[in-house]
């Protein structure tokens, strides 16, 4: 495209000035305009790229256009009073000639003679080159021009406005009178040749003169003017699919207007990424006044307060125990501080790399959905009499069949019986030992007590009612002599049926220790426990007949306590840990109940006998459900201290137990006769009243057989009765 100085002179006249609006008309290219010989600013010089001597007319012009959008690596300027392309131009047109001549280049070659490629030409500043050439030869620089021979120059030569600097080979290049026109065109927005026409009228292929018929001389068909029915089915089909839910739509995601002002740093778009997750540092809780180096007087704890601190377990104890310094440097340093850098290194290093998503659920909505205490009514709630008489610890009450008397024992030797209604104390029967177990025979025309007096049990007459039923119970309790039970392997026996002839009632003689006694429903038959007993740690007596056995040869530890079924000859064994059920009629273990706890207390019957509750010496209450499974249905932990005794009541949906922390506790426990609905169970209320002695509180407590009332003994000498 481009041609060295003196190459190509005669393409343009001494008459040629410098491109302008007005230098080429569009219908003359051979004519050119005169204007000014001195040459004009041209502001897209920086994003020409000329191109060298060596480059042909076509390779030029590309270049050119390349130029108009790039910005490019060798750019040239024009020259204008010797400035914009960095290099002096050669005086003359003999210095010019010589460096065309020493670039060696030729219309013929394609490629620039500089062969530094995209090295920037910035790095040779201040070397005495610019390059190297195909050769490995150093292309020198030119001597630089000043600006005074610069400008004598332009205003003797008027091609000069044709002149331009390549920069990257070192040249000056002279463009031609087409090329000329080419960029003018380009300046204006045209085409580079003015031949070509960007807006061609449009010519229709077509030609519709002369055709008596259109391309298809067919008829329209009548499906175009019809609804299609294949289209109604298909439609109908996809309604009833939406209709029916068989086709769901995504509903568009709403994206919030707002954010949390003041939410934490794992919902940021900066932490959503790839690999693993963002596991933000703990936001510590901001310090109160209590962790001030000097804190007021009431944040400081006393010595006493300190004290109990040391008796409290760990979890509750304070983890910051406030002090006063006198300034901020006597303050020492944490004692802590390496080890909690530590277990946070450990934190980070063996955590989960999950992500968790937080829920926010309202604490209220976990809580099961039960019914108010108002629709469970009736049931005990307040203290309405008192029983007052004993001097010692009321170890044990029972209450008669038909609720209107009760009866007591306690630890100063005596056995009373109360009329309900009136608190009236009716009968004191002195025993002269301890009272650990007393229970009343629940038919109501046999009014006998059996009591757990010292090591032995004594049955005597309760004396209540009238003359024929206290004659029919003295005939009951007569016994002629003591006649030893005989044992089948010959050995001693293990009760001895003597009279007693102080009340006119029986002593069963055992060979060791007892510890409790319960009734069988219909009041003929007794049992009694004997707990270091070995082989004969569980008695079954008959009364009627004045007869003891035990059926029981080998149990799975100590037993605590023995009742019978309420309705049918299965009976409950509770050892420390486990609850067994035996039939006595077929004489084997039916199942065995799992209890968890630490060491059963106390166990009781529910009037259907399909569930059974335990009481334990750690507080805590088990319901067993036994259609449903050997381990317990529900666990409750109410009781801080141990739980002396658990009963149900015969007609109310209501159970209660009652423990050394001085409180008994009554709950709602509904059982229905579906089998696929659980037992509902719902605390109703804690009774309080009774005074700690010796710290023990409630030692038993019982129900009224046909009101919701609560009988409740404790170790205050009291008898408390609870209505509604």
């Amino acid at each position: 495209m481009g041609r060295p100085d003196g190459e190509d002179n005669a393409d343009l006249s001494s008459d040629d000035s410098p491109w302008s609006d007005t230098a080429w008309s569009e219908d003359d290219d051979d004519e050119v305009r005169h204007s000014s010989h001195s040459p004009i600013d041209f502001d897209v010089s920086s994003r020409l790229l000329f191109f060298s001597s060596s480059s042909s007319s076509t390779d030029g012009f590309v270049m050119v256009l390349r130029g108009l959008f790039e910005l490019p690596q060798g750019s040239l300027s024009f020259e204008d009073s010797g400035e914009g392309s960095g290099l002096d131009s050669d005086d003359g047109l003999e210095e010019d000639a010589e460096a065309g001549a020493e670039s060696d280049s030729s219309e013929d070659e394609a490629g620039p003679r500089n062969t530094v490629g995209d090295v920037p030409l910035g790095w040779y500043k201040d070397e005495d080159h610019i390059g190297y050439d195909i050769d490995g030869k150093k292309i020198k620089k030119r001597d630089r021009e000043g600006r005074i021979d610069t400008l004598l120059r332009n205003a003797d030569s008027d091609t000069n406005w044709r002149k331009v600097i390549d920069a990257y080979n070192d040249e000056e290049v002279q463009i031609t009178k087409e090329e000329a026109k080419i960029i003018s065109r380009l300046l204006k927005g045209k085409t580079p040749h003015a031949s070509v026409d960007p807006y061609p009228d449009y010519v229709d292929w077509f030609e519709y003169d002369g055709k008596g018929h259109p391309l298809s001389n067919a008829p329209e068909p009548k499906r175009r003017f019809v609804p299609s029915k294949w289209e109604q089915k298909k439609v109908v089909k996809l309604v009833r699919a939406i209709r029916k839910g068989w086709i769901k739509f995504d509903k568009p995601k709403d994206e919030p207007d707002y954010y949390l002002l003041w939410g934490d740093d794992t919902d940021t778009a900066d932490n959503k990424r790839q690999g693993l997750s963002y596991i933000p540092a703990p936001k510590p809780n901001l310090p109160g006044h209590e962790e001030s180096y000097n804190p007021s007087v009431e944040y400081v704890p006393t010595q006493e307060e300190i004290d109990s601190y040391q008796l409290m377990y760990e979890e509750d104890r304070p983890k910051f125990i406030p002090r006063r310094f006198e300034s901020l440097r006597s303050v020492p340093a944490y004692e802590k501080a390496l080890r909690e850098g530590f277990d946070r290194c450990l934190d980070l290093y063996l955590c989960p790399r999950t992500r968790k998503k937080r829920i926010n659920i309202d604490p209220e909505s976990l809580k099961p959905k039960l019914p108010s205490k108002k629709d469970l009514r009736p049931y005990p709630r307040t203290c309405y009499l008192e029983f007052k008489g004993h001097s010692g610890p009321v170890r044990s009450l029972s209450v008669e069949a038909t609720g209107q008397w009760i009866a007591s024992g306690s630890s100063d030797g005596t056995i009373r019986v109360w009329e309900v209604e009136t608190g009236r104390c009716l009968k004191v029967f002195n025993v002269g030992a301890d009272v650990h177990r007393i229970s009343w025979n629940p038919s109501p025309d046999k009014p006998v007590l059996a009591a757990i007096v010292g090591h032995d049990l004594l049955l005597l007459n309760a004396e209540v009612g009238d003359e024929e039923t206290q004659m029919r119970t003295k005939q009951l309790l007569h016994i002629d002599e003591s006649a030893p039970e005989e044992d089948a392997d010959d050995k001693k026996p293990a009760v001895r049926w003597v009279r007693h002839d102080k009340f006119d009632g029986i002593t069963l003689i055992h060979h060791k220790a007892a510890s409790t006694v319960e009734w069988h429903s219909k009041g003929d038959y007794f049992t009694t426990v004997v707990p270091t007993g070995e082989s004969r740690a569980v008695l079954l007596h008959q009364l009627s007949k004045k007869h003891s056995h035990h059926p029981f040869r080998k149990l799975p530890g100590l037993p605590v306590a023995a009742v019978f079924h309420p309705t049918q000859k299965m009976f409950f064994v509770a050892t420390k840990k486990f609850v067994q059920i035996y039939d006595l009629q077929k004489a084997e273990v039916v199942k065995k109940l799992e209890s968890g706890l630490r060491e059963i207390s106390s166990i009781s019957i529910h009037p259907g006998g399909d569930n059974v509750i335990v009481g334990s010496k750690d507080g805590k209450l088990c319901w067993f459900d036994t259609d449903l499974s050997t381990k317990p249905y529900k666990k409750l932990k109410n009781h801080s201290k141990d739980i002396t005794n658990v009963t149900f009541h015969r007609r109310y949906p209501l159970f209660a137990s009652s423990s050394e922390d001085c409180t008994a506790y009554v709950f709602h426990g509904m059982v229905y006769a579906d089998l696929n609905q659980n037992p509902l169970i719902v605390p109703l209320e804690i009774l309080r009243g009774h005074l700690s002695s010796d710290r023990r509180g409630v030692l038993d407590c019982k129900f009224h057989p046909r009101q919701p009332w609560l009988f409740t003994a404790g170790a205050d000498s009291v008898i408390r009765l609870y209505c509604e």
